[in-house]
């Protein structure tokens, strides 16, 4: 069934002349999605006319995206056979208007049908104004309850430690963020993953740098910014020893390296004192980001007794084979995880004769166009690729999850691809389970010089943009408890829709510019729509509360096109919600946030309240109330905190 109510009112068909009496004891059974009630009373009358299943008559009926009509079906998508518009004529000579479908024409081959205009509005009005939470507005879209206790981990963000916070973090952060309040709308048992990157040869490296640049006054100072620092100085050292045919500082983070899989305690003290800090900093950045982990995990989380296993398991399927250390594999390292078209760099690299070299164990998906990679250095420490294969597998094991998300970029599409492949060779029972969650990149944050902005910086700077513009209005700023707090939710709000609105897959250049922007589609203006909502009840009608029952409030009285057509829109967001869980894709939330506030934006001289008849004014102020609880609703399922002032 598509639709929870389809079966209910299938049943019912028969008695379909008494729509208005069926409606009251239909009605408290039925999804909250009103849109869903009427293409499912649509397809009733269409399967009854040409003799049809009710089901494949409600999959054929679409939303209008334009027009005098509120939905349209091709009948050409329900292949009868036959001339096609004898069959809409007879649609249309059947058709018995009821409580829900007011009209019903036929233009060629195509039906269109507009929907009771009071009845419809009282139903989408009633169904939010019942909603006393915006966790059950009007949200959950229709199906939602059969994946009702579903167990989905979602791995994101996932910055290495002791390295600035980036863009490409940033957007893994904020994606997943949405993808996990998304699936806990719609019922699924969400743990949010962090999987820091925290082992590799690199904190070899940085220990190294450390013991010859570090200040543990800097240290506590800025942990991250001051092992970003050491970093990239001990980085420079190796690149001019490397000029001069010197490998020193290379092989000492090598053998650090080693030293820390071992388990050595001197190592691993200072590794988990970096560790420590750079989480401690990360936390605070979430927590202006309006983000939050159920577990932060890590690479060298992944324990060697499951290490072990894998290659064991690898080994016994014959599916591990030795690979020489060349020139192929440096370039083949490189296009997994950095490439700007990783896949056909790793191609590239895997087609390149291995030089004589030290052996590592590799394995061999050429044929799935997937290259050669390394699990395993010739030194016995491991490779990424090896302990995210051994990662999934504990997770599998610790949460039994249905579904296991990576919000991960498109640059590691290869790595992503090779760690699925490997995991269903190994006939691993959740392989199927897996879904990478890929997204393009953000171009434009680093200065003149190139440098990387940190995003602490860029949060900074958008939150002092906005107090210094809400300064500018002397009185507006009085009235503010909170100015530092309210400039900071306005300028992070500022970057994640900057963000969210551009469709994921697609990079993107960030516009510093806009980000402080109220004009044009940018989240200040989404802000300032929903304080806007907030302020009639303060503002435009203080001496008017809005009754608690609608049968006080008389619906009918909303007769202006524009009340309509917004109703409309806010019926649409179950919709929007359901269709974004199918496509994993935030922005199309943004777009039906924008719309609405346009709608609002368009109606204020029209749908006036303050000195309208009572009766009048109640109305008009349960649809501005509607409106603003579903745009908080939906603000807040994109992670953004609504302001009520600013």
């Amino acid at each position: 069934m598509h639709s929870p109510s389809l079966f209910l009112i299938s049943v019912l068909r028969p008695w379909g002349r008494f729509w208005d009496l069926l409606l009251l004891i239909v009605n408290p059974l039925i999804t909250s999605n009103v849109l869903d009630l009427v293409k499912t009373a649509i397809a009733v009358q269409v399967a009854t006319s040409l003799s049809i299943p009710s089901e494949t008559a409600y999959a054929s009926i679409d939303v209008a995206k334009k027009g005098q009509y509120d939905f349209s079906l091709a009948i050409l998508r329900l292949r009868l056979g036959g001339k096609a518009e004898e069959h809409a004529q007879k649609v249309v000579s059947e058709f018995v208007p009821n409580a829900l479908i007011e009209t019903c024409v036929a233009t060629g081959a195509f039906l269109s049908f507009s929907a009771r205009t009071t009845t419809f509005m009282r139903l989408v009005l009633e169904k939010i104004h019942a909603s006393t939470t915006a966790a059950s507005l009007n949200g959950r879209p229709s199906g939602a309850g059969q994946d009702e206790g579903k167990k989905v981990v979602i791995e994101f963000s996932s910055p290495n430690i002791a390295k600035p916070f980036h863009a490409g973090h940033m957007r893994s952060t904020i994606i997943g963020t949405f993808l996990s309040n998304l699936y806990e709308l719609n019922g699924w048992n969400v743990t949010r993953l962090n999987y820091l990157g925290d082992w590799g040869t690199q904190y070899g490296l940085l220990a190294i740098g450390f013991q010859k640049y570090g200040s543990e006054e800097e240290l506590r100072v800025d942990a991250i910014v001051h092992l970003f620092h050491v970093y990239v100085s001990i980085n420079n050292d190796v690149e001019a020893e490397k000029a001069a045919g010197n490998y020193d500082t290379k092989n000492a983070a090598k053998e650090y390296f080693r030293r820390l899989e071992e388990g050595e305690e001197d190592a691993l003290a200072l590794w988990q004192r970096f560790r420590d800090l750079s989480i401690k900093e990360y936390i605070e950045i979430y927590r202006r980001l309006n983000v939050h982990f159920d577990v932060y995990s890590g690479e060298s989380l992944a324990t060697s007794e499951t290490i072990k296993d894998v290659m064991e398991q690898l080994k016994q399927q014959n599916l591990l084979t030795e690979k020489a250390l060349g020139e192929g594999w440096k370039r083949d390292k490189v296009a997994a995880k950095d490439g700007e078209d990783g896949k056909a760099q790793a191609l590239q690299s895997d087609a390149i004769e291995e030089t004589a070299g030290p052996l590592a164990l590799a394995i061999d998906l050429n044929e799935f166009n997937l290259g050669k990679p390394v699990l395993e250095k010739p030194n016995g420490t491991t490779i990424y690729l090896l302990r995210d294969l051994a990662s999934a597998i504990e997770r599998f094991i610790k949460y039994n999850f249905d579904k296991m998300i990576y919000v991960v970029g498109d640059q590691q599409n290869v790595h992503m691809a090779r760690c699925f492949k490997i995991l269903s060779l190994m006939k691993q029972p959740f392989a199927g389970r897996l879904e990478h969650v890929n997204f393009g990149r953000v171009h434009g944050m680093s200065t003149r010089s190139g440098d990387v902005v940190f995003l602490k910086d860029i949060l900074d700077a958008a939150k002092d943009a906005m107090l210094v513009q809400a300064k500018a209005t002397p009185e507006k700023f009085a009235t503010l408890k909170d100015p530092e707090y309210t400039s900071d939710q306005i300028g992070m709000t500022a970057v994640k829709v900057q963000d969210l609105q551009a469709k994921r897959i697609m990079s993107y250049s960030f516009d510093w510019k806009r980000m402080t922007s109220f004009e044009g589609d940018t989240g200040p203006y989404l802000q300032y729509a929903h304080v806007r909502l907030c302020s009639i009840e303060r503002m435009v009608a203080p001496n008017l509360v809005l009754r608690s029952s609608m049968s006080d409030i008389d619906i009918s009285l909303l007769t202006e096109s524009k009340a309509r057509e917004i109703v409309f829109h806010l019926a649409t967001y179950p919709d929007v919600v359901k269709n974004a869980l199918k496509t994993h894709e935030p922005s199309a939330i943004v777009t039906h946030c924008f719309k609405l506030a346009h709608l609002i934006s368009s109606a204020w001289e029209t749908l006036v309240v303050k000195g309208q008849e009572t009766e009048v004014a109640q109305a008009r102020l349960l649809l501005y109330t509607c409106a603003r609880d579903v745009l908080g609703s939906a603000m807040r399922l994109l992670s953004l905190n609504p302001l009520d002032r600013m």
